[in-house]
């Protein structure tokens, strides 16, 4: 299988720096989102990674990348919960990451989500792909995709099953598909291209959110790609294989959106929703997924609209998935949700040309219970972490009988790295920055505790 060719605006002059503030719905670009899971920072190619990914790599030469970008959340659930509705995790009502069988938890219905935001402002929306916010069970009545401002779903509770190949637990639109052949990353590009193909409201601008498997255990790839990288049995060579797969799906993606329309009336989106559980894979930054270090937050970003974002730029500010909802506003000109706290920030003038406009209006903010630190906060260069002085059990799945515990829990430990001279986070500074760790730590035990004061107690709920 050889990789489909891509496109030709990587060098496209950029003839304009603005936003639509003025544009109808008719006008306004198409919006794609692209969600590897369990990518890490140092996997794809444009971020110095082993594997070969022309597709990202090409998005990447087309468009503004960011060196230091962010996962919502160093795991799946709530990452997700933050790039939708552009706010802290536990204020949207995900904790960790949802079992929906021994769970009340899923992404508050109260939630105003980007899907939302942009049905409201006439266009169409699908999301394609894992879910992992909340489905319901026989046990529990939850809400679905469409209850959360999607038009259209095609969707799996967590991962792909059994593996990447041949799954058998999507569902589209509250359906069960049964049994499929072929690897999810491809079935799910199928998916996303037959709805591009077949929707009904083809004048409308659309809102394409892809979420793909991959690399996410357990995995799977075909055995041709899987031998470039190693013996068709290694793990490393099966990982790999997996996002080398991934890029061919997308490269087929990105090749229908060319046929459907310009490609300048098109922003797409790419990043993961957390670091790489595998150690070699995170380009030597301390940690790795489930943990509140840079190895298991910091994930490839990359944003693409011709002749709007610039081309061929590598962003040095942080920036993350929890600003992509007020960036999309800023970008396409139409107004977030009023009387809602985002903690993101709209990131639209780093993207437009103009970084000096740009004023992050709070820091980025993590917070993870069975994470040690378990709350992390970056502020310019600085990143100060903490652990806390709740002990909560081994179980790595999230129990809600924990939740006083964390709204009540306070922290210890405090530490300071300088990311800019210190990107491993391997020397930390607090005694010789007492007053800038006094400052960072008020910051951060007042965006904590407005996180907290809006969480919800699913152990009270029935």
């Amino acid at each position: 299988m050889k990789p489909i060719p891509l496109f030709a605006f990587a060098a496209c002059a950029v003839v304009s720096f603005s936003a639509l503030p003025s544009a109808s719905a008719a006008d306004r670009p198409n919006v794609v989102m692209l969600l590897a899971d369990d990518l890490g920072f140092a996997d794809v190619g444009c971020y110095d990674g082993p594997v070969k990914t022309p597709a990202i790599d090409a998005l990447a030469a087309a468009g503004t990348r960011f060196s230091d970008f962010y996962s919502g959340c160093a795991v799946c659930s709530p990452s997700r919960a933050v790039m939708l509705t552009g706010r802290h995790h536990i204020r949207a009502g995900v904790y960790s990451w949802i079992h929906d069988e021994s769970q009340n938890s899923h992404l508050l219905e109260r939630e105003i989500t980007l899907a939302e935001v942009l049905k409201e402002n006439g266009y169409a929306t699908a999301h394609i792909g894992k879910w992992h916010l909340g489905l319901p069970t026989a046990k529990r009545k939850k809400p679905t995709p469409s209850d959360h401002g999607f038009n259209h779903w095609v969707a799996t509770w967590n991962n792909a099953e059994p593996s990447h190949r041949n799954p058998n637990n999507f569902i589209k639109n509250g359906e069960k598909m049964g049994q499929l052949e072929g690897y999810s990353c491809q079935l799910v590009a199928d998916e996303a291209i037959d709805w591009l193909e077949k929707r009904d409201d083809k004048e409308d601008p659309f809102f394409l959110n892809v979420w793909f498997h991959e690399p996410h255990a357990p995995i799977a790839a075909p055995d041709e790609i899987v031998s470039e990288y190693g013996k068709v049995k290694d793990k490393a060579a099966i990982y790999s294989g997996t996002i080398d797969n991934t890029d061919r799906a997308i490269a087929r993606l990105v090749k229908k959106l060319r046929e459907i329309d310009a490609m300048e009336d098109t922003i797409i989106i790419y990043a993961s929703d957390n670091g790489s559980y595998r150690d070699d894979r995170t380009g030597g930054l301390r940690g790795r997924k489930g943990a509140n270090w840079d190895g298991g937050i910091r994930v490839p970003g990359i944003f693409v609209w011709p002749n709007h974002i610039k081309t061929g730029v590598v962003a040095s500010q942080p920036a993350g998935l929890v600003d992509i909802l007020p960036t999309i506003c800023g970008l396409i000109g139409i107004e977030k949700p009023a009387g809602v706290h985002h903690d993101g920030s709209d990131i639209s003038p780093i993207l437009l040309g103009k970084p000096d406009a740009f004023t992050r209006h709070q820091p980025l903010f993590w917070h993870l219970q069975k994470s040690r630190p378990v709350v992390a906060m970056r502020d310019g260069n600085y990143s100060l972490v903490a652990e806390p002085h709740y002990d909560l059990s081994t179980s790595n799945m999230f129990d809600e009988k924990w939740i006083p515990a964390i709204k009540n829990g306070s922290y210890k430990n405090f530490q300071l790295f300088d990311l800019a001279k210190d990107p491993n986070q391997t020397t930390n500074i607090t005694a010789e920055n007492s007053a800038l760790v006094e400052k960072m730590k008020k910051q951060l035990l007042e965006i904590n505790a407005s996180i907290m004061a809006d969480g919800e107690d699913w152990h009270l709920k029935k």
